[in-house]
């Protein structure tokens, strides 16, 4: 994983004012970041919303402080309030996503395009626990499972407290368990035994 809090890779969380040291961030963020807005909105979107991302941090980079937080987190964050506007571009992904008959084949092949990734990735019954949590619950367990952003990088990137990324975490993965039963919220995988077989997810379309 990336620089955590406490933990400052050099030219990517100190002052970013420096047009150079910004483009070492950008250099560093942009495909992370894009990729982590296409799985929730697409890659249509995506484009955009990563030009903007960058283009919004730019504009605000003289505020950024490096003793708060890491570079990655705040890019996260600005990602994630511009994601926040295309609440129904996301809904529709992962309805469309829980329709689909596919497993995560993103380990088998790291090649997979962004859409392909995204279908990949969120399985049918994953997409449609995903759907059912609250704006805030799907916006921590995913900058933590697909961002792999610590607590402490999410609080920062969400402007809360850690303690509050805890709770909404446990809340989120307790709800999601209910629906999905046996699977590896660190893996982002269901366990090999108690994948959805054809016909269960079939009964889940």
């Amino acid at each position: 994983m990336g620089g955590t809090v406490g933990s400052k890779p050099e030219g990517l969380d100190g002052s970013i004012v420096d047009s150079l040291a910004f483009e070492r961030g950008f250099e560093e963020n942009f495909s992370s970041i894009h990729r982590f807005i296409a799985r929730r909105v697409g890659t249509a979107l995506a484009d955009d919303l990563a030009a903007e991302t960058f283009a919004t941090a730019f504009r605000r980079r003289a505020t950024f402080n490096s003793e708060q937080g890491s570079l990655r987190s705040w890019l996260y964050g600005i990602a994630i309030n511009l994601v926040r506007n295309h609440w129904r571009a996301e809904q529709h992904l992962l309805h469309l996503d829980a329709r689909l008959r596919v497993e995560a084949e993103y380990h088998e092949d790291p090649s997979l395009s962004d859409e392909r990734l995204s279908a990949s990735l969120v399985a049918p019954r994953i997409a449609a626990a995903l759907a059912s949590l609250n704006g805030d619950q799907r916006e921590v367990i995913l900058l933590h499972a697909w961002a792999e952003l610590k607590h402490e990088e999410i609080a920062f990137a969400l402007g809360v407290a850690p303690g509050t990324v805890r709770s909404r975490l446990s809340r989120a993965r307790a709800a999601m368990a209910d629906q999905l039963g046996s699977f590896d919220f660190d893996l982002w995988l269901f366990d090999e035994d108690h994948r959805p077989h054809a016909q269960e997810r079939t009964d889940h379309d």
